[in-house]
């Protein structure tokens, strides 16, 4: 039976999105390179995005209190 591919979590995504920015950046790519990091690199983003948004989700939903978002004050002072 064959393996699924690994799904790749956040902290993976913004890793290989941030390799990509700085090859990029180098100016060492040739342009067909560059278009095709380029589109990497917005999937990449989109997937950061995502992640993100799920995990905003669930801080709401955590959070809530019958359906209404409860925001506690955070307190900064310390004893």
């Amino acid at each position: 039976m064959p393996r699924k591919k690994k799904t790749p979590d956040f902290e993976q995504s913004l890793s290989d999105l941030e390799a990509l920015v700085g090859r990029m950046e180098q100016g060492e790519l040739t342009l067909d390179d560059s278009l095709a990091a380029f589109e990497d690199g917005i999937r990449l983003t989109r997937e950061c995005q995502s992640f993100l948004d799920q995990a905003e989700q669930k801080v709401q939903i955590l959070s809530s209190n019958d359906g209404k978002l409860t925001v506690a004050p955070f307190d900064t002072e310390q004893d």
